[in-house]
């Protein structure tokens, strides 16, 4: 029996708008669209009777709509119709070629990626004021006027070192590639059950990137923070680049493997390995060009 989809659209890019009549006429051709809702909308409350989930825009849609729609614990194929498409693993080429094999009753190649559960707890509290997901990173930034501040890091209980910098990352797998690599952290296969810690501009020659097990749990102490003003976003929470929190001094952040993982359907045709040497030039050697 065809599958049924739940269709995510970002409507915001161009290209998305574009070929949006095409790719309904593609999913209905070969299966059935269950509902189709707009990108920007809140988190899902049902499935709408669909056997999966497609994610139209590029890496940072199929964030958002991660956090939005993962308890639903449905597949999901994203389809990069943005700029890197590194997440997601599917242009519309490769749409077009596997659409019946994805729509049709054989068997999904799904990669579960883990995720992040955020909790933020105010100096003295001992019930968290937010909570939070992320697929690629959670990120304590400084923010203005940009002086250092000051993470205590605990990691299942023990007590660990005190960050002075620009701030601290702690990522997943799937996001090892993103900021926590710039900042000079790890990069780590998506397979593997893992989250990295590593620190933005340390005042420290010593300090260096580590590693824990996706069991660990991970607590932040915020010991000297930014405060914001009425014009100014001081130290700030970021969740994959798109949702921030408020840091003040005394606050604690509390980060573990979230419950539920992304299942994530995957690109039969493309390797993690070869992407990565293709689109974030891994290992490539220096050009004459």
């Amino acid at each position: 029996m065809p599958r049924s989809v739940l269709l995510l659209v970002n409507r915001s890019k161009p290209a998305v708008c574009a070929a949006l009549d095409h790719i309904r006429a593609l999913l209905t051709r070969h299966g059935r669209i269950a509902a189709e809702l707009d990108a920007d909308g809140e988190l899902l409350t049902r499935t709408h009777g669909a056997d999966l989930i497609m994610v139209l825009g590029g890496d940072g849609t199929l964030l958002a709509q991660a956090r939005r729609s993962v308890h639903l614990a449905l597949p999901v194929i994203g389809v990069n119709l943005g700029k890197l498409g590194y997440l997601a693993e599917f242009d519309l080429p490769a749409l077009e070629r596997d659409a019946a094999e994805l729509l049709g009753d054989a068997p999904l190649a799904i990669r579960d990626r883990m995720m992040i559960h955020v909790e933020v707890l105010p100096a003295g509290e001992s019930r968290p004021h937010f909570v939070g997901l992320s697929l690629n990173d959670a990120v304590v930034t400084a923010g203005a006027p940009f002086r250092m501040i000051q993470v205590g890091i605990r990691i299942d209980g023990e007590e660990g070192p005190v960050v002075n910098g620009d701030g601290l990352i702690v990522s997943t797998p799937v996001g090892s590639t993103g900021y926590s690599v710039s900042a000079g952290g790890p990069l780590i296969s998506p397979d593997i059950q893992a989250l990295s810690v590593t620190p933005i501009a340390a005042h420290s020659l010593a300090f260096r990137p580590l590693v824990v097990g996706g069991d660990s749990r991970i607590d932040l102490t915020l010991l000297r923070s930014n405060t914001s003003t009425a014009t100014t976003a001081g130290t700030t929470l970021v969740l994959d680049g798109q949702v921030l929190r408020p840091m003040n001094t005394g606050d604690r952040v509390t980060l573990r493997r979230h419950d539920v993982a992304l299942r994530l359907v995957h690109n039969r045709h493309a390797s993690y390995w070869v992407t990565l040497m293709q689109k974030m030039k891994w290992a490539v050697p220096p050009s004459s060009q």
